[in-house]
């Protein structure tokens, strides 16, 4: 069912040179030509320019992978190992680093506070999640809490290594598998992982916001000790998306493979990680099996009362994209000191007696190991726990770690000053400083380190005069503006009112309907637009209309674009969004949504626009418009806790403290601060040279009451002029 509208689509003009790029998604090619013009451009000097390829959604960069990148970025790949998480190209052509941490401050409130942070969200394309700080944040990112001298690291090896017999004298009651399961055999049913611990170690689960696409294997019969067992396990790659499914190995408790089959990702392959994997881009490329083959064949195989068995079998599941409510993780199962976990090569080697993942092969072999998880299981329910604590796992480990550490302590020394260096150092061997600029009251190990010029203020304001001066005779320069935190009820007042406001901005209401319409054609009309979450038929009013709740923001922006206003089925329709408290500004979200760098894929915004006009105005009956969410948004917002939608009438009030804060214009307040130093630091940013890369850390909270995760964003002063931004950042 169409709405009655003519619709027309502009065609590209004729004669304009084009670059030819490789046509890898179908009709994608011509949308994409139309802003790539190449006429009249001259060869250009190289750059400095960054690429997060590797980025995954809301991607979560750890602090010593943030302190690889600032090293790298000081001395290159000559002296330290690249980044693994990102790519600095032409490192020698970056004139200074600049950091600017705002303490204090959190993912929240980026989000919560996103039109302040207007030059944030429109300057820097590359974001990613942080870890909750610890202690001292600005020491882990430069590098000083991992700072441990070459010689005390080989003394306490040597000295570890002659007690390092795994003959000791043991307590079994100390032992962690017999504390947990007790001395006696244990059946089938003990060993399964409750829904609280697949909760904990982040199994795929029904209703989680992070599963709502995943399929259930629909295996919802009774388990007992006689249930049978099955063992996975699969390979993935490395993706634009992430990492996706390669390989699946399921074997049955005969030992026999029941299913081994290729999976063609979904998204383009960037990473084989063939020497995990041992699938390479000659053993994929003829492959036509996809996920949703390889999901239903599963199905297929598994009866109802099936116990799936692997190592580590949360990431197996989350590749499979499928959610199994019976399993035993033998990483889990084999249970370890302080929470940490055997490798599935040891288990087998010291329960099993067996050789698997040998150095010679090219990858892991997902059959082999699919099926000694399964026998490290059996192994487990015939002998029993005593039988396993008898075997002095931890000291076997323990023996084996260190004798490995003796053997290649020479080859290791070198690596190891490398990875403990820090960014001070990097620096003071090319004969550098560092500049930190803070405040009196910060307390940090950086302030009183060697190499550090440190420049106290007693507030942020001096702080910010201060950097206008200083950082321009710095090649380093970490700026500390600080901020109160949020309080621990307001955090939770704001994360509600954040689901709340993007599923009432993903609502849309239409009518007035005949009292005779086709609901099922409305459905189809509607469903075009985009995923459907829920559609309610509304009888309250004189005549019928129906509620829409999207899945996604773009897709009611676009029923409200196409469908307002028209004719259907004879009737003039309204299509609106609910009128809230938390919509009023929709409007001008939506159109600073579209402004944020990341949802450029192409270069300019009329380039985009053309490109949409060619899509549109052909046949293909397509519907379309500019991307609003961004992937690193949308990502947040489905980890944050489910929210049913509020009824009609409900209001939600800012707590007092917030709403005295923001009559009196407090220039303390959060809002206030968020768009106060936003707009500081873009005259920070403005006064930097080209090709400096620059970055903005929201270091996140930590607390009694609990944590919040950080936010960093980063980019290369006019790295736009010269490259075409990525989508994955």
């Amino acid at each position: 069912m169409e709405p009655e509208r003519e619709r027309s689509g502009r065609t590209p003009k004729k004669g304009r040179k084009r670059r030819r790029v490789p046509n890898k998604v179908v009709g994608s090619a011509e949308a994409k030509r139309a802003g790539w013009d190449l006429e009249g451009r001259q060869p250009e000097a190289k750059k400095a320019r960054l690429s997060t390829i590797l980025f995954a959604e809301n991607y979560e960069v750890t602090h010593d992978q943030l302190c690889d990148l600032l090293k790298y970025a000081v001395l290159g790949k000559s002296s330290v190992p690249k980044p693994s998480w990102c790519q600095l190209f032409h490192q020698n052509h970056l004139n200074n680093v600049v950091v600017f941490v705002l303490q204090g401050m959190s993912q929240l409130h980026f989000y919560r506070f996103y039109l302040e942070f207007g030059f944030f969200r429109k300057i820097f394309r590359h974001k990613f999640r942080l870890p909750p700080p610890s202690s001292d944040f600005l020491a882990d990112i430069i590098g000083l809490r991992k700072k441990q001298t070459t010689g005390d690291l080989s003394r306490s090896m040597e000295e570890s290594l002659p007690s390092a017999s795994p003959k000791v004298s043991i307590n079994l009651q100390n032992d962690p598998i017999i504390q947990k399961y007790g001395s006696k055999k244990v059946g089938l049913t003990r060993c399964l992982l409750t829904k609280e611990e697949m909760k904990t170690y982040h199994f795929p689960l029904q209703g989680f916001p992070d599963c709502e696409n995943f399929v259930p294997t629909k295996c919802n019969g009774s388990v007992t000790d006689n249930s049978p067992l099955f063992g996975l396990d699969c390979e993935m790659c490395l993706t634009s998306k992430g990492r996706e499914l390669t390989r699946i190995s399921l074997v049955a408790e005969g030992g026999c493979c029941v299913m081994d089959e290729l999976v063609k990702p979904d998204n383009k392959i960037v990473d084989y990680l063939t020497s995990f994997s041992g699938i390479t881009k000659k053993i994929l490329n003829p492959v036509t099996t996809k996920l949703k083959d390889v999901q239903r064949q599963l199905k297929a195989l598994l009866p109802p009362n099936a116990v799936l068995v692997g190592h580590s079998l949360d990431l197996d599941l989350r590749a499979l994209k499928m959610i199994h409510p019976y399993v035993i993780d033998t990483s889990l199962l084999y249970v370890r000191e302080q929470g940490r976990r055997f490798k599935l090569r040891f288990l087998a080697k010291a329960i099993l007696g067996k050789d698997i993942q040998c150095s010679d092969r090219l990858g892991h072999d997902a059959t082999e190991d699919a099926r000694t998880t399964l026998e490290l299981a059996q192994y487990f329910l015939q002998y029993g726990p005593k039988k396993i604590a008898e075997l002095n796992l931890e000291a076997l480990a323990s023996h084996q770690e260190l004798h490995a550490a003796g053997q290649e302590l020479r080859n290791t020394v070198e690596v190891v000053q490398q990875l403990n260096t820090s960014v001070l150092e990097c620096l003071d061997s090319v004969g550098q400083k560092l500049l930190f600029l803070t405040q009196e009251a910060d307390a940090s190990e950086l302030s009183s380190s060697k190499n550090c010029q440190t420049v106290k203020c007693f507030s942020n304001k001096e702080v910010f005069e201060q950097a206008r001066v200083e950082i321009p005779l710095f090649p380093f320069s970490i700026v500390q503006f600080s901020f109160e935190p949020f309080p621990p009820n307001l955090t939770e007042e704001m994360n509600k009112r954040m689901k709340i406001k993007w599923t009432e901005m993903s609502t849309v209401y239409a009518g007035p309907f005949s009292k005779n319409c086709n609901l099922t054609a409305l459905k189809r009309l509607f469903k075009s637009f985009g995923p459907i979450r829920s559609m309610t038929l509304v009888l309250e009013t004189h005549q019928p209309h129906l509620c829409i709740q999207y899945e996604v923001l773009e897709a009611a922006q676009l029923a409200i674009e196409s469908l307002d206003g028209i004719l259907v089925e004879g009737t003039c329709v309204k299509v609106r969004r609910p009128v809230t408290e938390l919509t009023l500004d929709c409007d001008v979200l939506v159109n600073e949504l579209e402004q944020d760098s990341e949802n450029r894929e192409f270069k300019t915004f009329g380039s985009a626009q053309r490109a949409l006009d060619i899509v549109k105005g052909k046949d293909w009956k397509l519907k379309g418009r500019h991307a609003l969410t961004t992937r690193h948004l949308h990502a947040w917002l489905r980890g944050l806790p489910p929210e049913s939608r509020r009824p009609p009438g409900l209001h939600v009030i800012p707590p007092p403290s917030e709403k005295e804060a923001l009559q009196m214009l407090k220039v303390d307040h959060p809002k206030i601060a968020a768009w106060r130093w936003s707009r500081k630091i873009e005259k920070l940013y403005h006064s930097l040279g080209s090709g400096a890369l620059c970055l903005i850390l929201l270091p996140g909270t930590k607390s009694t009451h609990g944590s919040l995760s950080g936010l960093g964003l980063m980019g290369i002063k006019d790295e736009e002029e010269n490259t075409t931004p990525n989508m994955c950042s």
